[in-house]
C-alpha cells in the first residue's frame, strides 16, 4: 500500500507539473500578444489550475478582465426559457480579420443531448469569400459576468489546445458552458434581476491558405431545359453573328450564338451555330448534355446535333461550324425558313459542376 507521504509527494509533483505548463503558456502568450495578457499575474494562473476540468478538457477560471471582442447582454432572460427558444444568435462582429456570432442555447444544445446546462458557442460567419481548403485556428474564450463581484467566469479549451474552424466545422465552443442550477442561483451573480451578460474573445493564431483543391458537385434528378429562339427577317441579317436572349439552365446562364453566313473560312458556305456559357467564375466547370436544333416548321424533320461537353472559362462556347448549308436552309420544302422566320432551339442539361482553387499555405 502506498504511504500517505508518498501520495502527498505525488500530488505535489502533479501540481508542480500543472503550474509549470501554465507558466509556460503565460510566457508564450505574452510573447505573442504583447501586453494583451498583462492583466494576468502568475498568481492568477496558479489559481486557475484548480479550475481545470480534465474530463471535458476545459479550463475555467475567474478573471477581472472583460472580454476583448464582444459582449451580449440579455434582459428578461427567463422569457427565452418560457418561450422555449432553442437558440439565440448575436449580431455579427469582427475579430482577427473574420466575422463571428455568439450562439447561445439557454436550455442546452438538444442536438448534442445536453441537459441542465447552458451551451455557448462561437460561429464563424460570412465564409463566402473564403475559398476551398481554408482553415482557421484560434484561442477562444467565452465569458459570463458575475454582476455582484464584477468578475467574469471564463471558459477556454485545455492548456495548449486551440479551436479549429473549417468548412465542415463553423462552430466551436462548450456544450456544458455552465450548469443551469449554478446560473440561476442568485448568490453566484450570473443572473440578477433577470439580466445576464455573456462575452467572447477570439485570437486567430494560425491560418491555412487554400491548397490546390477541387469540388465536383453532381446534380441529382436534373432535367433538360429547352429554349426557343425565333429569328425573324432571317434573310435580311447582315451582321456576322447574333446572340439570343439569355436563359438559365442548371444554375448557369446561356445564350445561343449564330453566324448566319458562317464562321471564318466557312463564310458563305455554312450557317454556324453554338451554345455559349455567358456567366462563370474562374476555374469553374459545367458538365452538360447539349443539343442545338434548327426546326423544320413543316414536317418536323429537324436538323439537330447533340454533344456532351465540359464548359470552362477558357472553353466557354461549343457548337458546330458546319451546321447547315445556306442552300438547304433556304429551300422552301425543307421547312427551315417559313415567312422568313428561322426557329432555333437549344436543350441544355447540366449534370455536374466543378470548382477549384489554388493558393499557398500562410
Amino acid at each position: 500500500m502506498q504511504s500517505s507521504k508518498a501520495k502527498d509527494n505525488s500530488f505535489n509533483l502533479q501540481k508542480l507539473g500543472i503550474l509549470a505548463s501554465i507558466c509556460s503558456l503565460y510566457i508564450a502568450y505574452k510573447a505573442n500578444w504583447g501586453d494583451l495578457f498583462t492583466y494576468f499575474s502568475v498568481e492568477n494562473f496558479v489559481a486557475m489550475a484548480s479550475f481545470v476540468d480534465e474530463q471535458n478538457e476545459v479550463v475555467r477560471f475567474i478573471s477581472d478582465a472583460p472580454p476583448t471582442h464582444y459582449k451580449l447582454k440579455i434582459q428578461l432572460f427567463s422569457l427565452l426559457v418560457e418561450n422555449a427558444v432553442e437558440k439565440y444568435e448575436s449580431a455579427e462582429f469582427e475579430a482577427g480579420g473574420y466575422k463571428w456570432k455568439l450562439v447561445l442555447y439557454p436550455n442546452g444544445n438538444k442536438s448534442k443531448n445536453v441537459k441542465d446546462h447552458i451551451s455557448l458557442y462561437l460561429t464563424l460567419t460570412d465564409t463566402s469569400s473564403l475559398l476551398l481548403g481554408w482553415e482557421v485556428y484560434a484561442v477562444l474564450r467565452l465569458f459570463l459576468l458575475d454582476q455582484r463581484k464584477d468578475k467574469y467566469l471564463t471558459v477556454q479549451d485545455a492548456i495548449g489546445e486551440k479551436s479549429h474552424f473549417h468548412e465542415s466545422k463553423l462552430e466551436c465552443g462548450f456544450d456544458h458552458f455552465v450548469p443551469l442550477k449554478t446560473f440561476n442561483d442568485a448568490s453566484n451573480g450570473y443572473l440578477v434581476d433577470d439580466k445576464c451578460v455573456f462575452g467572447t474573445e477570439v485570437f486567430v493564431t494560425k491560418e491555412r491558405g487554400r491548397v490546390k483543391a477541387e469540388c465536383l458537385s453532381l446534380i441529382k434528378d436534373t432535367c433538360s431545359v429547352k429554349y426557343v429562339w425565333k429569328i425573324e427577317n432571317f434573310s435580311k441579317l447582315n451582321e456576322s453573328y447574333y446572340y439570343s436572349e439569355a436563359f438559365s439552365a442548371g444554375g448557369h446562364t446561356w445564350k445561343i450564338l449564330i453566324f448566319p453566313k458562317g464562321l471564318g473560312s466557312l463564310y458563305g458556305s455554312y450557317i454556324s451555330l453554338y451554345l455559349d456559357l455567358v456567366q462563370y467564375t474562374p476555374d469553374s466547370k459545367a458538365y452538360t448534355d447539349c443539343t442545338l436544333r434548327i426546326v423544320d416548321q413543316l414536317q418536323a424533320k429537324h436538323i439537330a446535333f447533340k454533344a456532351d461537353h465540359c464548359f470552362t472559362p477558357t472553353n466557354f462556347f461549343y457548337g458546330w461550324p458546319r451546321f447547315v448549308t445556306p442552300s438547304y436552309l433556304n429551300d422552301p420544302g425543307n421547312g427551315c425558313l417559313v415567312k422568313d422566320v428561322c426557329v432555333v432551339e437549344a436543350e441544355v442539361k447540366v449534370w455536374g459542376c466543378q470548382s477549384s482553387t489554388a493558393d499557398i499555405v500562410k
